[in-house]
């Protein structure tokens, strides 16, 4: 009998066990042979304002960086140095949680203040081995001539800061710029580094943001990583599969892009899911971020 798609991914899948960013890393050990190669792993979100996918990002910094030895999060959308939390995690100076609060809307969250003081703690464990905020620029308010130019400037920011610093790098923020496309930081990337940039997307076939999201049409690329029947889970997209498995990664597709207005028909195409990621962390059901507090 021939194999689905949907059997092979279930085959293949790694279940994800928690979310608590604290909790043992077990779940996440095949991250480590998936990243073997890797000088700067991009974990990409289909949105930014889902619990469970800012939950498992978390998990997965944590675990380059205490398994792999990843030293620098480039954090997509604000400096860093301007809102103070640069200084925060090098010295513990200030409040986290009201820096924050100076910072773009999407950042301003509790699994984002989990990240920051996680960073924190880990540094005074570390003193002499810190992790650190990669020193990029803020993006301009101002929009640049076309996208494609902001596409190339973030790229070369991150180029930048691997060829200054030695670090590896986790670049930690949405799809539209972490896809291995042309004309997207995640092409310049794979273009720069060769295997050495590795694209991880964190999918989601339905819930709230907190506007209710239905599950997808059944074209779009989740449809078949839902109907494996696994709540959450880790699969590696190069792993070879019989020929209904890479017709769905070579064929031309769409998957979910929601942004900050929260419309749910809003979605990628123009590529091919196995072009655009490496690595799948999907979850069938999402809630959203909880919101900062001051």
């Amino acid at each position: 009998m021939n194999e689905t798609t949907s059997e092979w991914i279930k085959r293949h899948a790694h279940p994800l066990t928690t979310l608590d960013p604290q909790a043992p890393l077990d779940d996440l050990g095949p991250l480590r042979n998936m990243a073997a190669d890797a000088a700067i792993v991009a974990v990409g979100a289909s949105t930014r304002q889902a619990h469970e996918l800012s939950a498992v990002a978390h998990r997965m910094l944590r675990f380059l960086v205490e398994e792999r030895g990843f030293r620098s999060l480039a954090l997509e959308g604000d400096d860093p140095e301007r809102v103070g939390l640069g200084a925060y995690v090098r010295t513990g100076h200030g409040d986290p949680r009201a820096l924050l609060a100076r910072a773009r809307p999407f950042l301003r969250t509790e699994e984002i203040l989990g990240v920051v003081t996680w960073m924190r703690a880990h540094n005074e464990r570390h003193p002499h081995d810190p992790v650190r905020f990669a020193g990029l620029p803020e993006p301009s308010r101002q929009a640049p001539p076309t996208r494609a130019d902001l596409e190339e400037r973030l790229a070369d920011d991150v180029i930048r800061w691997r060829e200054r610093s030695g670090d590896k790098i986790v670049y930690w923020g949405g799809v539209a710029h972490t896809i291995q496309s042309p004309g997207h930081l995640g092409g310049h990337l794979r273009e720069r580094f060769g295997a050495g940039y590795l694209s991880i997307g964190l999918t989601f076939e339905y819930g709230a943001l907190p506007m209710p999201v239905p599950s997808p049409p059944a074209d779009f690329a989740e449809t078949p990583l839902s109907a494996a029947g696994l709540d959450a889970f880790l699969l590696d997209l190069r792993t070879p599969g019989p020929e209904p498995v890479r017709a769905w990664l070579e064929e031309p597709a769409r998957t979910r892009l929601i942004g900050p207005a929260q419309d749910s028909t809003e979605h990628l195409s123009g590529g091919s899911f196995g072009g655009w990621f490496d690595v799948v962390a999907h979850h069938r059901r999402v809630t959203p971020v909880h919101l900062i507090s001051i």
